[in-house]
C-alpha cells in the first residue's frame, strides 16, 4: 500500500544522503532552513522510500532534495510523490514552482511541465539547471 504524508525534516536525511550524496558526510544533505520547510514522504507498505522538501517564498514554491531509494527507482513512486507536490501547489494557489535539477534528470521533470531556464551552476562536480513552471 502506498501512502504519501507529511514527515519531519529529520526523516528525510537518510534517504537524501544515500541517494544524492553518499560519498559526502551526512551533514552535507541537511539544509539550513530544513525546519522551516514542509516535507513529504512516500511510504510503501509503511517503509519510507521517497522524500521531498518544500520551501515557500511569497507565491512561489521550491521543491528540493527530492530523492527515491535506488531499489525503488523506475517504479513510479517518485512520480507519484512529485504529482502530490504539484497538486499541493495548485491547491494552495502558488503562482510558480521551481527546482534545481541535475542536468541529467531534466527529461524527468519536463514530464511535469517544468521548463529549463538559462540559469545553471555546478555543485560537487555536478551541473544543475533551474527549472520552473507557472500555474
Amino acid at each position: 500500500m502506498i501512502v504519501i504524508k507529511p514527515i519531519k525534516a529529520i526523516n528525510t536525511i537518510a534517504i537524501r544522503h544515500e541517494v544524492m550524496w553518499p560519498n559526502k558526510p551526512q551533514a552535507y544533505v541537511v539544509l539550513p532552513n530544513d525546519n522551516e520547510g514542509l516535507h513529504f514522504g512516500l511510504f510503501l507498505n509503511q517503509t519510507l522510500v521517497s522524500v521531498v522538501s518544500l520551501f515557500t517564498e511569497e507565491n512561489t514554491l521550491q521543491f528540493r532534495k527530492f530523492a527515491t531509494l535506488q531499489a525503488h527507482q523506475g517504479k513510479g513512486y517518485g512520480s507519484q510523490l512529485l504529482t502530490h507536490v504539484f497538486e499541493y501547489a495548485n491547491k494552495k494557489h502558488y503562482k510558480k514552482i521551481w527546482c534545481n535539477a541535475r542536468k541529467d534528470k531534466t527529461t524527468f521533470y519536463e514530464r511535469f511541465g517544468l521548463k529549463e531556464t538559462s540559469e545553471t551552476f555546478v555543485k560537487g562536480g555536478i551541473t544543475y539547471v533551474i527549472m520552473t513552471r507557472n500555474f
